[in-house]
């Protein structure tokens, strides 16, 4: 083999390697650009979840009976209307969220709990009444509640305060 080959070989070898590594280098900044977007979404998620006017909402939807026809909201005054129209718009953007895999259902759990649930099932039969005309009107928060329901009967979880620490210290 002269050394003019043997020059080429190496040279095919090295841009080879070179293009590889590139490639690795390349996967692993989309993999942690992804992992960063998706954190980032999580933190607005909470963020957007922590308002005066949601603490209302859970006050509100806790100490009263909403509308059980569709009709009957509309007759309620337009603060209430909207009220109620805006956490269910809520509810139905943080479960598709959950759908489409954008933040997990175990931090749903954490951070709402079965107030979700709770919550679905004082707008369950309005909403029914309403997809007479309207079949996917809240179809996310439905589905939200139901697999928050099962998340948490399939995965019971020690409360934070009877830990002995952060789950990060942990690992």
């Amino acid at each position: 083999m002269s050394t003019e080959s043997a020059a080429a070989i190496t040279g095919d070898i090295a841009i080879a390697l070179s293009f590889l590594a590139a490639l690795g280098f390349g996967i692993g900044q989309v993999r942690s650009a992804n992992r960063d977007r998706r954190e980032r979404l999580t933190i607005e998620t909470v963020r957007a979840m922590q308002t005066r006017q949601l603490a209302e909402h859970f006050q509100r939807i806790g100490s009263q009976d909403l509308p059980s026809t569709f009709s009957a909201l509309r007759a309620l005054p337009a603060d209430e209307q909207v009220s109620i129209i805006h956490y269910a718009q809520q509810m139905e953007m943080l479960g598709l969220m959950v759908y489409d895999g954008m933040i997990e259902l175990a931090l749903v759990e954490r951070t709402l709990g079965d107030y979700v649930g709770f919550s679905w099932e004082k707008y369950k039969s309005f909403t029914y009444d309403r997809r007479k005309e309207d079949p996917y009107l809240n179809e996310y928060f439905e589905w939200l509640a139901k697999r928050l329901d099962d998340y948490m009967r399939s995965n019971p979880r020690t409360p934070a305060y009877a830990t002995t620490g952060a789950q990060s210290e942990l690992r």
